[in-house]
């Protein structure tokens, strides 16, 4: 990071560095070679989510408030020249990264990138027949430009945001009298004609090859070599492959709008419509690239200019393929197990188990099927009276949906608040409420200039003590996909007070309920931020210099200014803050009389790190909770979440050791340093290698493992009351 500030970094700027991260895990040759391509990939995905909203947003700022200066004392226009400076460090690092490193590193795996200029005469045959037969009739030619007009009726057309397309500068070679006068190109004119490349075909085309390797070309190569066929009466004189990143900054004026669900289509046409705001375009062609700039209105710093390939996302469909392919598995991780948690597997009902104690489930080292367990055995439980639940994100083919539509069918009162605002989930949202409707569930659609991003599940239930309520809490979302991949963790409990505050907290959600106390949970924008603010005062205050105050805390990103304050003063009383921020952070530590006693690290590894973990020494009667949320403004201010303590003695104890062993990390973790960069930790002289993932695995594991060979025993009731 180039300039620093004495409280804060820039915002942007720090998420632009935990890419610079990532890239260095795909930079790792430890790593298996199709694993570092996924890294590659996700840098990339990653740059056109950050585009389309954040820096479209400063795009707009520089417009309407170009004085306004950020915490770190840059205005949007001094912000966009920074990040276009970072991101083409990046950029360019990843591109040579695939030429001179991957590529040669896959051909010597028999994984062949054939670029067009290096086609056998057996591969341009079945190039040329592949346009033909498969490309040919799938390709329309958008609207010639022309270099020499600049007139509004000369614009460019609209290009769809993140699809590829191919760009032919045309020379006419055919006498005009052959040519009808509507077609007839102007004297000297050399039009531009742009070809989208179809999203329908997949990207990777294998080429016919006798050996034991795989070769391969892309979709756009062919189209590039053979798009000439399109434009009869015309030589093709530059080509080139770009890719527009558009404007998707966009916020519905929810009090404009009575129908809530009508307000987030109006959202979703205007993004499929907004202009671009980034290009990525292959280099050879310099006349073609001009042209675009002129025709989008960018300026220089918003083109990125490549070698031959664009949008190297696609190295993570070419990991996947080649992972299905016989001989490739070893180019992978090793498969980790998701390990069922040995709490439910006793062939009790899960409502006997947590009539007893609480369950902890950490995914992916333990399997998400308890989750959709839960859900189902409700579904279909005749004691089961009603569900609740939040949905944020939910994977596309989602047995969540299933399992709530089969609950409302068998008669139980489902009711389900569907958040629409979740950003680029809004069309899928949208169609899974409607399809909950369809079936009899109460749809809530969101709260009027919120958005609920909290983690709840309750499950009401008639037995013969009574109405009993069982509470599933989590720090990552309803999808059963991404708990494969994401580090998250959740509780299962009945715990009486919970369930009251969860009853509670579905109640204001409805809408039919004024805010209420709750005792156990917190919620934001209502005194989740106080209460951490709170506890960090309340750390300081225990603190003295023979017994200094302790908070630890995992989250993703840290940005909000007043708990930054907050842990700011803390440090100066002698608390020792350990933070593990997987990505933006804009505290400035180890800074003498402001942060000398705060660590921060960032960990990345095969798993992406999600759990939102939080704990305070207290003076000794210590505190644990986990949470959906970050210590980030919108989180606490502008979002609805929570952040539930977790008291039972084992499981409190277990949630602080993984604390722990994730600071003891030496070969994942890098440690932010005082002027913005970071720095990969690594075992000193005589120190053991500690990978915080593998750790957990293995921990797992041998849980797993004495399960297997334990003797059932009656349960044991470990919970207890909280902290105070």
């Amino acid at each position: 990071m180039k300039k620093s500030a004495s409280l804060f970094f820039n915002r942007e700027l720090s998420w632009i560095e935990f890419n610079a991260r990532v890239l260095a895990e795909a930079s790792r040759k430890e790593n298996p070679l199709l694993e570092r391509l996924k890294f590659l990939s996700i840098v990339s995905s990653n740059f056109d989510e950050f585009f389309m909203v954040r820096v479209a947003g400063l795009k707009h700022q520089a417009q309407v408030n170009p004085n306004e200066t950020d915490s770190f004392g840059l205005t949007a226009k001094e912000q966009l020249s920074l990040i276009s400076e970072q991101v083409h460090k990046i950029f360019f690092e990843q591109h040579a990264m695939v030429k001179e490193q991957f590529f040669p590193l896959l051909e010597k795996k028999g994984i062949i990138y054939v670029p067009p200029e290096n086609f056998s005469d057996a591969e341009r045959n079945f190039a040329g027949n592949f346009f033909q037969e498969q490309l040919f009739s799938l390709l329309t030619p958008i609207k010639a430009l022309t270099p020499a007009e600049s007139t509004e009726d000369n614009e460019l057309p609209y290009i769809a945001n993140l699809r590829l397309y191919a760009a032919f500068l045309l020379t006419p070679i055919v006498d005009k009298k052959d040519i009808h006068p509507a077609f007839c190109p102007a004297a000297d004119e050399k039009p531009l004609a742009l070809v989208q490349v179809p999203a329908s075909l997949d990207r990777i085309v294998r080429l016919p090859s006798e050996k034991k390797e795989l070769r391969f070309t892309l979709l756009d190569d062919i189209i590039l070599a053979f798009g000439t066929r399109l434009f009869e009466g015309y030589s093709v004189e530059q080509s080139l492959v770009f890719k527009a990143v558009c404007d998707a900054a966009f916020a519905v004026d929810e009090d404009r709008h009575e129908d809530f669900m009508e307000a987030m289509e109006e959202i979703l046409a205007a993004r499929r419509a907004s202009v671009p705001i980034r290009l990525t375009c292959t280099n050879g062609s310099p006349d073609i690239t001009k042209i675009l700039i002129e025709k989008t209105g960018l300026s220089e710093e918003d083109i990125y200019t490549a070698g031959k390939i664009i949008d190297l996302a696609f190295l993570s469909r070419l990991a996947d393929k080649l992972s299905d392919m016989h001989g490739f598995s070893k180019l992978r991780y090793p498969v980790w197990k998701h390990f069922y948690p040995k709490e439910l597997v006793r062939g009790e009902a899960v409502w006997d188990v947590l009539k007893q104690r609480d369950v902890l489930l950490h995914v992916p080292y333990e399997s998400y099927d308890p989750v959709l367990r839960f859900i189902s055995d409700a579904a279909d439980d005749p004691g089961v009276l009603a569900i609740k639940m939040t949905l944020y994100r939910t994977s596309g083919e989602s047995p969540v949906i299933k399992m709530l539509e089969r609950a409302a069918r068998n008669g139980k009162q489902v009711t389900v608040l569907v958040e629409l605002k979740a950003r680029f989930d809004e069309k899928r949202n949208i169609s899974w409420a409607q399809q909950l409707m369809h079936y009899g569930v109460i749809v809530v659609h969101g709260i009027v200039n919120l958005k609920v991003h909290a983690k709840m599940l309750l499950v009401v239930r008639r037995e013969n003590e009574g109405i009993i309520r069982y509470v599933h809490m989590a720090t990552g979302n309803y999808n059963e996909k991404t708990a494969r991949l994401y580090s998250d963790m959740s509780l299962f409990t009945s715990n009486r007070e919970i369930a009251n505050d969860a009853s509670a907290f579905f109640n204001m959600l409805s809408g039919y309920s004024a805010i209420q106390t709750m005792r156990r949970l917190y919620m934001a924008p209502i005194n989740l931020k106080s209460r951490l603010l709170h506890m960090i005062e309340r750390e300081k205050l225990h603190s003295t210099p023979e017994t200094p105050g302790l908070i630890m805390a995992k989250m993703n990103s840290l940005a909000d200014s007043d708990i930054i304050k907050a842990l700011y003063e803390a440090n100066r009383a002698g608390v020792r803050i350990l933070l593990n921020v997987r990505g933006i952070c804009t505290l400035v530590p180890g800074i003498r009389r402001q942060s000398e006693n705060i660590k921060v690290i960032s960990i990345v590894d095969r798993f992406l790190e999600h759990t939102r973990l939080f704990y305070f020494q207290n003076g000794g009667a210590e505190e644990v909770y986990l949470s959906s949320a970050d210590w980030m403004s919108r989180n606490l201010d502008r979002r609805v979440e929570l952040m539930f303590p977790v008291t039972q003695d084992d499981l409190f104890q277990e949630l602080k050791d993984i604390l722990l062993l994730y600071f003891s990390d030496n070969t994942h973790a890098h440690e932010l340093n005082t002027d913005g960069t970071w720095t990969l930790k690594k075992p000193r002289p005589g120190e053991d290698a500690v990978r915080a993932q593998e750790a957990l695995y293995n921990r797992y594991k041998q849980r797993a493992d004495a399960a297997h060979k334990e003797i059932p025993r009656l349960f044991t009731v470990r919970r207890k009351e909280p902290r105070v």
